[in-house]
């Protein structure tokens, strides 16, 4: 069979002398076999440029080494970033991730979740769409495969790692107050659990200062929030209804939209005697620094938001799914300050 290309296992251990049983158990874990027991079997895998079926092998083990990744959008930075170091780390760990997309849709979420569970995955890291998330869908596949959520706190899964809403708010709202003119706070219907989070965030901050909130709510439905951003912002200028020339954005990439549409009505952004408005975010989104002007916003810890979602999954593999309380990690927003603001 030299020459002629190795199709399956089968034929490899025929091809190579060596066992099938023992070149599973090389595949499955590769310290598990003798020293010269794994060299020949290196070398015969070179000679024969084979590479083994990782999907049929994790499918015969008892556990798999697939790990579930699920983000609302991968075409948001903030998602495919994020999902780009849980990949990472499960790769180091020496998992195998597989990511999905919901593309925003409740019923390309539940596809992606039903994919997933027929991978028999050891475990999942779970983004869900929130509001839009067909809620026992996610608890079923919860319930099945141990679960870490992430950024979105719906109530399943033993444990949820993401931003302090109301603290990095709380924070960005103290900033904007001392600086100048208090701000209004620029929103479109929520998607995820996160805007209501910080709508309130913002409402009880102001109320803690002794100001009225003041909340503009812009048309949207979709996850084009720099359009909805654009839009909303264009309409609101024309009409002279900003309640204030200081305005707090949901998320950065609604501020990106807002700048945008105050760029062309020729109204200046920045802190200044010169400058019309001052913008500002959350999120701190990867394209924020680069903006024109940059934005001031409020960063979220992406590298903890990732080693500890997956830490925690780990935890779980490792142990087993736990009967104890589902617990959550709020991590702390840190407070960018640049020229938008």
């Amino acid at each position: 069979m030299t020459g002629s290309k190795i199709k399956n296992m089968d034929e490899l251990a025929k091809v190579s002398n060596i066992s099938r049983p023992t070149l599973s158990k090389y595949f499955n874990d590769p310290e598990s076999v003798r020293k010269t027991t794994r060299q020949k079997i290196e070398t015969a895998l070179k000679t024969y440029d084979y590479k083994p079926n990782i999907f049929a092998i994790n499918q015969n083990r008892k556990l798999t080494k697939t790990i579930g990744i699920l983000v609302p959008y991968l075409a948001d930075p903030f998602f495919a970033e994020v999902a780009r170091r849980l990949e990472r780390h499960c790769i180091d760990a020496g998992y195998w991730p597989t990511v999905f997309s919901a593309h925003g849709d409740q019923e390309a979420e539940n596809n992606a979740l039903a994919t997933m569970q027929s991978l028999r995955p050891a475990g999942a890291l779970l983004a869900p769409l929130g509001r839009r998330s067909d809620f026992e869908a996610v608890k079923r596949f919860a319930d099945e495969v141990p679960t870490v959520v992430f950024d979105s706190n719906v109530a399943v899964g033993e444990a949820f790692v993401g931003n302090d809403n109301f603290k990095s708010i709380g924070l960005i709202v103290d900033y904007l107050c001392r600086t100048g003119e208090p701000p209004c706070f620029f929103e479109m219907p929520p998607l995820n659990p996160n805007a209501n989070k910080r709508r309130e965030a913002y409402v009880q901050s102001m109320e803690r200062l002794g100001l009225t909130p003041q909340v503009i709510k812009v048309e949207g439905t979709n996850w084009d929030f720099e359009r909805i951003g654009f839009e909303g912002g264009m309409r609101l200028i024309e009409e002279r209804s900003l309640p204030s020339n200081t305005v707090l954005c949901s998320n950065d990439r609604l501020a990106i939209g807002l700048m945008a549409a105050a760029y062309q009505k020729g109204l200046r952004v920045g802190h200044g005697p010169e400058c019309a408005l001052r913008i500002a975010g959350h999120d701190d989104h990867p394209w924020s620094r680069y903006t024109c002007p940059p934005l001031t916003t409020v960063s979220q810890d992406y590298s903890a938001i990732a080693d500890q979602s997956v830490k925690i999954l780990f935890d779980l593999i490792q142990e087993g799914k736990q009967t104890h309380s589902r617990f959550e990690n709020l991590l702390d927003g840190k407070l960018v300050l640049r020229t938008s603001a």
